[in-house]
């Protein structure tokens, strides 16, 4: 790299670094590290929101997507704003109670501490798979200005990471996450600058090459053709509205009980600015996600009227899509741009890890080690502990990224999807009945929970060799998620139907006993 590229990018780990030190010194009780005193207002915390949303698989995965394929898998994200606004009005009071740290102390409430087990661990399980994609995302960026080898980039990457996330907490995330939104929104807009400006059409070539050959349709891509996806409601391949529910189901989990999102419910002043938090980050998501979707389809048309060997093995999948944006970056941005949009990349990927790894460590100490393993230690006893799990959480995702490394995928979008599909556990369909149901008690939902893990097993085995062809589900994997919740809901509601729960005081648990009070 240029010296000045060296120079931009040293400025961004000192500052990073600088940060973490000096709310150190505030971090000195858990109520501090984990939500921050929940001293926080709402656009601080919605721009920390959006900061967490905008990881690698924005920068790297989205416009790789849109390189390779076309904007099909950008529609689940046009129903952001509905689940946010679902979730605002009708989620958020159940979590601004008392002084809720964990998504999951909700579950214990009004079920009992098994199930709320139960949602900490598939938690920590689906959240440690994606921030290891999210690292391997980083370093096929790293490993284009380093020369370095990936795994060596994995490591280093991994644990500058954990090191300024574990001695800053929450405060240190939320900052951060601000800075990072900042240095990845003008990373982006430099890219699309130097492609529209090295085109001779500028951005109407764009428009009109990329219309021409189908990039911005909501299409799928089949044996290297694309073809066009329909509206129909069939669960067999990818249709638009079939995307739709896909998006609201994803967002709604989300939402609903994803600790990356509640704790900053939590770390807010007041629900009022939990909610213009939540808004902030919504209104600026949904743009900023078709932006780099836009991103891809450029690079697509810049590297058709620039052709380049690497970038055509890239669109015929002998080298992964993620690469296409560094390699852009690194071969065809001036010196001081370069270091700059490489400042934005690594922002993206930091962004979500340093909010996750906090995220782990709250939900570890919270819900399973101070609840289940060693109870009645002192408040230092349990910081020291948060700093200890943050730092393996750090290790197992390095790990990850590391196995990522060998897998081949159509592209880690497609995998990241999948992923959560079979993952999910179900927790959304554990929710809804705790929220619009009186029914059910941990023995109601254990049953759901049962059904719905053989029913992603066998999900699952799907993708194998072992399930006779007759035996598959006759649905798109990208589906499971669907119904994985909605086995969760109709099995654990028919069961509670069946077996009654144990009387039990259900105020401000459910939407039908909640106190007007509690609403606002």
């Amino acid at each position: 790299m240029h010296w000045l590229d060296v120079v931009i990018m040293t400025i961004y780990f000192g500052a990073l670094v600088a940060l973490g030190v000096y709310f150190w010194k505030k971090n000195t009780s858990t109520e501090e590290y984990f939500v921050g005193s929940r001293s926080f207002s709402g656009w601080v915390v919605g721009i920390s929101l959006l900061g967490t949303a905008i990881s690698s698989i924005t920068f790297l995965a989205y416009p790789a997507d849109a390189f390779k394929t076309t904007w099909i898998r950008f529609t689940p994200n046009i129903m952001l704003l509905a689940a946010v606004f679902i979730a605002a009005f009708v989620f958020l009071p159940f979590f601004r109670r008392g002084k809720i740290t964990s998504a999951y102390e909700y579950l214990e409430d009004r079920f009992g501490p098994s199930i709320r087990l139960y949602g900490a661990a598939t938690f920590l399980f689906t959240e440690l798979i994606r921030i290891s994609i999210i690292l391997f995302l980083l370093s096929l960026v790293l490993h284009e200005i380093t020369g370095l080898s990936p795994t060596a980039v994995i490591v280093m990457a991994g644990a500058f990471v954990v090191f300024y996330t574990v001695i800053g907490g929450i405060d240190t995330v939320i900052w951060t996450d601000v800075v990072q939104v900042v240095v990845f929104v003008i990373g982006g807009l430099i890219c699309l600058g130097v492609i529209i400006h090295e085109l001779p059409g500028g951005l109407s070539q764009i428009l009109s090459v990329a219309t021409v050959d189908g990039k911005f349709a909501l299409a799928e891509l089949m044996d290297g053709k694309a073809e066009a996806a329909s509206w129909g409601l069939t669960v067999q391949r990818k249709t638009i509205t079939m995307m739709l529910i896909l998006g609201l189901t994803k967002w709604l989990q989300h939402y609903c009980f994803n600790q990356n999102i509640i704790q900053r419910y939590v770390a807010t002043k007041t629900t009022a600015e939990a909610r213009k938090a939540m808004f902030v980050a919504a209104f600026l998501r949904v743009p900023l996600w078709a932006f780099f979707f836009f991103l891809g389809t450029s690079l697509y048309v810049y590297f058709k009227v620039f052709p380049t060997d690497e970038a055509a093995r890239m669109l015929t999948g002998e080298l992964k899509a993620e690469q296409v944006l560094p390699y852009f970056i690194i071969n065809y941005l001036p010196p001081g741009l370069t270091g700059l949009v490489l400042a934005a990349a690594l922002a993206a990927a930091m962004s979500s890890l340093d909010s996750s790894i906090n995220a782990i460590s709250t939900v570890g100490v919270v819900d399973i080690y101070r609840r289940h393993l060693v109870q009645d230690r002192d408040d230092r006893h349990y910081l020291r502990f948060a700093h200890g799990l943050a730092t393996i959480a750090g290790a197992v995702m390095i790990l990850g990224a590391i196995v990522l490394l060998h897998t081949e995928t159509t592209t880690i979008e497609d995998t990241a999807l999948i992923l959560v599909s079979l993952f999910g556990g179900g927790m959304l369909g554990v929710y809804l009945i705790g929220f619009f149901t009186t029914k059910g008690d941990a023995r109601a939902v254990g049953v759901g929970i049962v059904f719905t893990i053989l029913f992603t097993g066998w999900a699952m085995l799907s993708k194998t060799e072992w399930l006779p062809q007759a035996l598959r589900p006759p649905f798109d994997l990208y589906y499971t998620a669907i119904f994985a919740n909605l086995a969760m809901f109709v099995a654990g509601y028919l069961a509670a139907s069946l077996w009654p729960a144990k009387h039990r005081d259900l105020a401000n648990l459910t939407v039908w006993t909640q106190e007007n009070s509690n609403k606002k």
